[in-house]
């Protein structure tokens, strides 16, 4: 692949850079999967005219705080003054809905379009901008991933990405029943909002 040049002034910096600082906050295996969400949020922005360097930008920083220690993300909450709620869940919440918190202040991106494409990559939401279900669907369709469903539910975001979304809200919710798993009620929500829209 061409190394895509940053120009929006989104981030302060190139690519290159911004690969550097995450690659720093990251092991090497997930720092791998944050590239392959970069390149699959790539490939479906393209499909969905949707701004290649936003997608690229999110699809990197999406798990930007993924390995910080739960007393990192509990601080902030109380610091930020987010949703009190939040201390009730963990870090697969935290690190979408603080991460945005973090990636603002350590990061400078200030683009609330990629913003809540980090917030709402593992939860979903009510309404989401084409960038918001690009990252949301990369990340759970990214070439490593070998689950149950993954081949079906590629062919589907291929041809619709808003069917994608619901096919994820509606999987993910099962998958969190089915374990007995808490529900955070935005993943509850977004079931709502996109499966019934998509029922054959």
């Amino acid at each position: 692949m061409t190394e895509l040049t940053y120009k929006e002034n989104i981030f302060p910096g190139t690519r290159q850079e911004l690969i550097d600082r995450i690659s720093d906050q990251l092991r090497p295996k997930r720092f791998q999967h944050v590239l392959r969400v970069e390149q699959t949020a790539l490939e479906l922005a393209a499909k969905n005219d949707v701004d290649a360097e936003k997608a690229s930008i999110a699809g990197l920083i999406h798990d930007y705080a993924k390995q910080r220690p739960d007393a990192d993300f509990i601080a902030a909450i109380k610091a930020y003054q987010l949703d009190a709620d939040l201390l009730n869940y963990g870090n697969a919440i935290w690190h979408g809905l603080v991460g945005a918190e973090l990636i603002k202040r350590e990061l400078h991106i200030y683009d609330e379009d990629i913003l809540n494409a980090v917030r709402h990559h593992t939860t979903g939401d009510v309404y989401m901008t084409p960038l918001e279900q690009v990252v949301y669907m990369a990340d759970y369709l990214e070439p490593a991933r070998d689950f149950p469903g993954v081949d079906e539910a590629r062919k589907i975001t291929a041809k619709d990405l808003g069917a994608g979304v619901a096919y994820q809200a509606q999987h993910t919710l099962q998958y969190l029943v089915e374990n007995g798993l808490p529900v955070y009620p935005k993943s509850l929500e977004t079931y709502n909002a996109w499966v019934p829209r998509y029922q054959r």
